[in-house]
């Protein structure tokens, strides 16, 4: 058992997407080994860099994924218990099927059934299984990325009801004992289909201010997206206005190809911020180690973390 307290201690905790059950938790040794220039299967020294942030999603098919298939909590609230002093983060769906196209009033409708507390017994049943599970102290997203299209979980069909209805998650979840979650509210950079502060539900249901930001449209350069409407720059004065840190849940490479500059800005954001965590995407095209074809970030990544 390794305690990652001290690792966490002097910079932002960080880890990556490495796959949702144990595809996830086997790959974290090798994602170690690969920061720190060691081969895969090496012993680490006890000062050596690790990720000290597992990052999961529960699946949005029906009901049941909600309350937490034990195939994906099983694995990462093991590694969670096994190593003191890591932070577990889950991404939940509010809606299913959540990657299903469905329209507007479909999605209204859906929003307001959860708003009066009609899917509270799947989230109480979720956040059941965390505390059993030893993970009571998890970081919950639910329904990220709500300012866009890609999700059913999404805000801009009835903004009212979405925040009705993350405040009756919240509510549910919290009144589970033995809990200590906290609930990260994570839009996607920019304007999208609406702005994202259209949809915060208010500062007693939210602990973090999340952002998922990647190297893509609208904007070219790391300016771009600090400056644009509702980009990194609104996420860190909205967060500061109402006393909150910030987090990137997702970051990563997307239209441009291998950016190491991109790597190199969006980690001293990160470091010159008050963020709780930070998690890569690793897959391709948005990662470094799982994708051989950003070689050059993956070199930036980690010089600056490794």
């Amino acid at each position: 058992m390794l305690d990652l307290s001290a690792h966490a201690a002097d910079r932002v905790p960080f880890g990556a997407f490495l796959g949702s059950e144990t595809d996830g938790t086997s790959q974290v040794t090798a994602f170690d080994d690969w920061l720190n220039g060691l081969p895969d299967g090496a012993d680490l020294p006890a000062d050596a860099e690790r990720m000290t942030v597992g990052h999961t999603y529960l699946a949005g098919n029906n009901w049941s994924d909600i309350e937490g298939d034990p195939a994906i909590l099983g694995p990462w609230t093991a590694w969670h218990r096994e190593n003191p002093g890591s932070l577990l983060v889950l991404n939940v769906p509010m809606l299913v099927p959540n990657e299903q196209p469905t329209g507007d009033a479909a999605v209204a409708a859906l929003l307001r059934q959860g708003a009066a507390g009609d899917f509270d017994q799947y989230f109480r049943t979720l956040a059941q299984r965390l505390v059993a599970d030893g993970a009571g102290d998890t970081i919950l997203i639910p329904g990220w990325e709500m300012n866009g299209t890609t999700y059913t979980s999404r805000c801009a069909p009835d903004p009212a009801a979405w925040q009705a209805y993350w405040r009756a998650i919240v509510d549910t979840m919290r009144s589970v004992p033995g809990q200590r979650f906290r609930f990260d509210f994570d839009p996607t950079r920019g304007t999208n289909d609406i702005p994202w502060t259209e949809c915060y539900p208010g500062d007693a249901y939210v602990d973090i201010i999340g952002m998922d930001n990647y190297d893509q449209s609208p904007g070219r350069s790391f300016a771009d997206y600090v400056n644009q409407p509702y980009g990194l720059a609104e996420q860190a004065s909205f967060a500061a206005a109402h006393h909150k840190p910030i987090s990137f849940p997702e970051w990563g490479l997307f239209d441009y190809g291998d950016d190491p500059a991109f790597v190199t800005d969006m980690l001293g954001w990160i470091a010159d911020h008050d963020v709780v965590y930070q998690t890569l995407t690793d897959y391709c095209p948005h990662g470094f180690f799982a994708c051989a074809q950003n070689p050059l970030s993956g070199a930036a990544y980690r010089a600056a973390l490794g």
